[in-house]
C-alpha cells in the first residue's frame, strides 16, 4: 500500500522559518530552507532519514537528525493545516507553531 504523503511537496511556515518539504518515502524526506530564521542558511537543502509515524488519519509524528547534528520533531496535523516543530540547534531547543501548506 502506498504511503498517502510520499511523493507529495509542502510548505511548512513556522513564522521567519520557511522550509519545503518533500515526502521521497515513508523512511526519507527532502528540504529546501526558503528562509532559515537565523537556524539555517537560506537555500540549504538536505536528504533525511525519517522516523515518520502515524498517530491517526491525517496526523503524523515525524523526527529526523540533519548532517549538521540538528534535530527536528515534528506533529504534522494535515487535517487542521497546522505543525509542531521541536529544533535543536547546536544544543538549543526552538519551539515553533505553524501552517502546512501543499506546494
Amino acid at each position: 500500500m502506498t504511503h498517502p504523503l510520499v511523493g507529495k511537496t509542502y510548505k511548512f511556515e513556522l513564522g521567519q522559518l520557511k522550509v519545503r518539504f518533500t515526502f521521497d518515502s515513508p523512511s526519507q524526506g527532502s528540504f529546501v530552507v526558503e528562509e532559515g530564521a537565523g537556524l539555517a542558511p537560506d537555500g540549504h537543502a538536505e536528504t533525511v532519514k525519517l522516523d515518520l509515524r502515524k498517530l491517526r488519519e491525517g496526523l503524523y509524528l515525524n523526527s529526523w537528525t540533519e548532517a549538521g547534528g540538528a534535530t527536528v520533531t515534528h506533529v504534522e496535523d494535515f487535517a487542521n493545516a497546522t505543525v509542531y516543530s521541536n529544533v535543536t540547534v547546536d544544543g538549543a531547543l526552538y519551539n515553533f507553531v505553524g501552517t502546512i501548506k501543499e506546494a
